[in-house]
């Protein structure tokens, strides 16, 4: 398959082309089929807790609430990318409109929204863990509201200049963006203007963001893991243990991943273009997929309440 060419285009460009993975098109195929059955078992695995949570009383609790709203980012985050991903590698529709490519607000404000969801739930554990007499009174639904408030407006004030910024940009020539979504960066960089504004601030805000909210999450395990080892009840350790290990996991898998993204865009010249491409998409339908599932096989009262559901179903 070649790449498009974009010597017909006119002055001012009205779309662009989605250029994902044209050196080697026979990944599309191979890479076609796990993707849809990853995005069919984190839509269906998604579901399915939601559920669960939203019938079963007994799960009417911050910490499941929290898990809810997780779940919730990881189903706008995967609708928003990967669709559009397999519309690419089974139809080949690559074009896409300048207004419809601006969904790159939804992704950059619900990634780090899904970072800070993550940090507001290592707090949860540190309290259960670190000041159990005070969880009651800490964690409370009250807590969890003002947490959603705080994660919607600390996110959306931090990251909508970015999409603001590009919007202002004139996009009179190249039109081929080399990669699977509209990404401020890989958009911004075909622009007719200087994008250097745009550049350090979405630099800026990544960091801060995402580095923040990954240095208190450490925090907050660091005084977990203190506080479990000076516990002299084995019983009472491997609880501890037990409760946190789902949370860790996933946090550690989330992190991970955005480091090597990271490390290949800033060794991009020594590795493939479509090497940070497939970090990026399994990044946004692997941690979808996983979490319910995790969380659904570690928690004994949503395992619970998913076999309640199931046998209800069937």
């Amino acid at each position: 398959m070649l790449p498009y060419s974009n010597s017909s285009l006119p002055l001012e460009v009205s779309e662009f082309i989605l250029n994902c993975f044209v050196t080697s098109p026979i990944w599309q195929f191979w890479l076609s089929l796990p993707l849809s059955l990853l995005f069919v078992l984190a839509m269906g695995a998604n579901t399915i807790f939601l559920i669960t949570i939203q019938l079963e009383s007994s799960l009417h609790e911050p910490m499941y609430y929290l898990l809810s709203l997780l779940s919730l980012l990881d189903v706008v985050l995967c609708l928003t990318v990967i669709p559009k991903v397999l519309a690419i590698f089974w139809f080949d529709l690559r074009p896409i409109t300048f207004s419809v490519c601006f969904q790159m607000f939804i992704m950059n404000i619900f990634l780090p929204m899904e970072s800070c969801t993550f940090l507001v739930m290592a707090y949860d554990r540190y309290v259960a863990i670190c000041r159990p007499l005070h969880y009651a009174s800490i964690i409370t639904e009250q807590f969890v509201v003002k947490s959603v408030v705080f994660i919607l407006i600390r996110n959306m004030f931090l990251s909508s200049p970015i999409p603001i910024l590009s919007a202002q940009l004139h996009f009179c020539g190249q039109n081929i963006i080399e990669n699977y979504v509209c990404a401020n960066l890989s958009v911004s960089k075909l622009s007719c203007d200087s994008v250097d504004l745009n550049r350090i601030f979405q630099l800026t805000m990544a960091w801060t963001l995402l580095g923040s909210d990954l240095i208190l999450i450490f925090l907050s395990y660091t005084f977990i893991l203190r506080a479990v080892l000076r516990l002299k009840a084995k019983e009472a350790v491997v609880k501890a243990l037990s409760t946190c290990g789902s949370h860790f996991i996933l946090i550690l898998f989330f992190s991970t991943i955005l480091l090597v993204l990271v490390f290949t865009h800033v060794a991009k010249n020594k590795v493939s273009p479509d090497i940070p491409i497939l970090l990026n998409v399994l990044h946004h339908v692997i941690p979808a997929a996983l979490n319910p599932i995790v969380y659904g096989v570690r928690t004994q009262e949503i395992k619970q309440g998913i076999l309640k559901l199931l046998k209800t179903c069937g």
